[in-house]
């Protein structure tokens, strides 16, 4: 299979991109084992997929995590707290990436092979559809940490499983496996690890074949509002967020969760 190099982004830190014969494009996070996310990694993000967006031989993404893990979250620093506390009524720039990634009009497909966890899993939820593992783990830990989701899962989590898993799946911040994901509609295939990158492929050349301007159509049809809805969620979820970084609660939650011990909470 003929190989097309993107060589204007070889050298974007933390994504690697490639673009076959097959109109598939794979963009990989390459900051293993973990994948943290910071502001460049998103802002980077966000300029491939518009550029691949912007390629006619481009008609599908598959979005991967180098390494164990697919995404788990943002990097936890006194930098990326600064982005919560510092900034301000007009939201957190993560978020406005985040959006960026919505607004792409090509499918996209996330390979989950271990853990989509918080903001990782926001990642994860702006893809058209995820392929995951059995060792694959879903959460929105958020509560566990006193804090408040972000990322736009607001608008996003209940839309792929529904109000009630939302709450659910919100309120306690429990890990999901990869078979009750499935199960619950958070991913729409279960495969081996082993068989992973070739059944999201699979999927992603099902769709290539397609012809590229209906399922575009059909596509904003179905997703156009997605972006909007994620602004609109990330504007509430910023001042939520803002308000609970000042509580105790939330100090207790990010210690608790470094030290590896249940939280204890005093709502305050």
């Amino acid at each position: 299979m003929g190989h097309h190099d993107l060589g204007w982004q070889a050298g974007v830190d933390g994504i690697s991109v490639s673009l076959e014969n097959d109109h598939v494009a794979t963009v990989t996070i390459s900051r293993p084992p973990d994948n943290f996310f910071d502001l460049d990694l998103l802002s980077n993000l966000a300029d491939v997929f518009e550029a691949l967006d912007a390629m006619p031989a481009c008609r599908v993404i598959i979005l991967r995590g180098e390494g164990r893990h697919f995404c788990a979250g943002a990097r936890f620093d006194p930098d990326a707290g600064d982005l919560i506390t510092q900034a301000g009524e007009h939201g957190n720039p993560l978020y406005a990436h985040a959006i960026r990634l919505a607004e792409c009009a090509l499918p996209v497909v996330a390979v989950i092979q271990g853990a989509a966890i918080g903001g990782g899993l926001g990642l994860a939820l702006v893809a058209d559809f995820r392929v995951a593992a059995p060792e694959a783990r879903f959460a929105a830990n958020f509560a566990r940490l006193g804090l408040h989701q972000g990322f736009g899962i607001s608008a996003t989590l209940p839309a792929v499983v529904g109000q009630q898993r939302a709450l659910d799946l919100l309120y306690t911040g429990r890990r999901v496996s990869g078979a009750e994901a499935l199960e619950i509609g958070l991913c729409d295939r279960l495969v081996p690890m082993a068989q992973l990158l070739a059944e999201a492929h699979r999927l992603a050349t099902d769709i290539a074949t397609s012809a590229p301007l209906a399922v575009r159509a059909i596509r904003a049809t179905l997703r156009g509002g997605l972006a909007e809805r994620m602004r609109t969620a990330t504007q509430r979820e910023h001042r939520a967020q803002r308000e609970l970084r000042q509580t105790r609660d939330f100090a207790e939650g990010v210690r608790a969760y470094a030290e590896r011990r249940s939280p204890f909470f005093e709502s305050r």
